[in-house]
Protein backbone atom coordinates (compact mmCIF):
# COMPACT_ATOMS: atom_id res chain seq x y z
CA UNK A 1 0.00 0.00 0.00
CA UNK A 2 2.86 2.30 1.10
CA UNK A 3 4.57 1.51 -2.33
CA UNK A 4 0.90 2.63 -4.41
CA UNK A 5 1.01 5.89 -2.65
CA UNK A 6 4.30 6.79 -2.96
CA UNK A 7 3.96 6.01 -6.70
CA UNK A 8 0.72 8.19 -6.98
CA UNK A 9 2.61 11.15 -5.14
CA UNK A 10 5.59 10.83 -7.84
CA UNK A 11 3.44 10.87 -10.20
CA UNK A 12 1.62 14.05 -9.38
CA UNK A 13 4.68 16.03 -8.42
CA UNK A 14 5.93 15.25 -11.91
CA UNK A 15 2.84 16.65 -13.86
CA UNK A 16 3.24 19.26 -12.08
CA UNK A 17 6.85 19.93 -12.85
CA UNK A 18 5.63 19.20 -16.73
CA UNK A 19 2.97 22.06 -16.15
CA UNK A 20 5.34 24.41 -15.24
CA UNK A 21 7.65 23.68 -18.24
CA UNK A 22 7.21 26.54 -21.21
CA UNK A 23 6.15 24.75 -24.27
CA UNK A 24 8.45 24.02 -27.26
CA UNK A 25 9.28 26.38 -29.54
CA UNK A 26 7.98 28.85 -27.56
CA UNK A 27 9.72 32.63 -27.13
CA UNK A 28 10.22 31.07 -23.36
CA UNK A 29 11.23 27.77 -24.24
CA UNK A 30 13.99 29.19 -26.90
CA UNK A 31 15.03 31.66 -23.97
CA UNK A 32 15.31 29.33 -21.57
CA UNK A 33 17.23 27.20 -24.09
CA UNK A 34 19.87 29.38 -24.66
CA UNK A 35 20.71 30.06 -21.21
CA UNK A 36 21.03 26.01 -20.57
CA UNK A 37 24.51 24.64 -21.21
CA UNK A 38 25.00 23.65 -24.47
CA UNK A 39 26.76 20.53 -23.54
CA UNK A 40 23.27 19.25 -21.49
CA UNK A 41 21.19 19.40 -24.62
CA UNK A 42 19.34 16.56 -25.78
CA UNK A 43 19.81 15.91 -29.52
CA UNK A 44 15.65 16.21 -29.77
CA UNK A 45 16.48 19.18 -27.91
CA UNK A 46 18.77 20.77 -30.47
CA UNK A 47 16.94 20.09 -33.17
CA UNK A 48 13.92 21.61 -31.91
CA UNK A 49 15.90 24.63 -30.96
CA UNK A 50 16.97 24.87 -34.75
CA UNK A 51 13.83 24.65 -36.01
CA UNK A 52 12.27 26.91 -33.82
CA UNK A 53 14.35 29.13 -32.72
CA UNK A 54 17.02 29.48 -35.19
CA UNK A 55 15.75 28.61 -38.47
CA UNK A 56 12.25 30.35 -38.05
CA UNK A 57 11.93 34.70 -39.66
CA UNK A 58 10.33 36.09 -36.24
Amino acid sequence: MKAVISLLALSVFLLGLAACSPEVGSKEWCNAMKEKPKGDWTANEAADFAKNCVLTSD
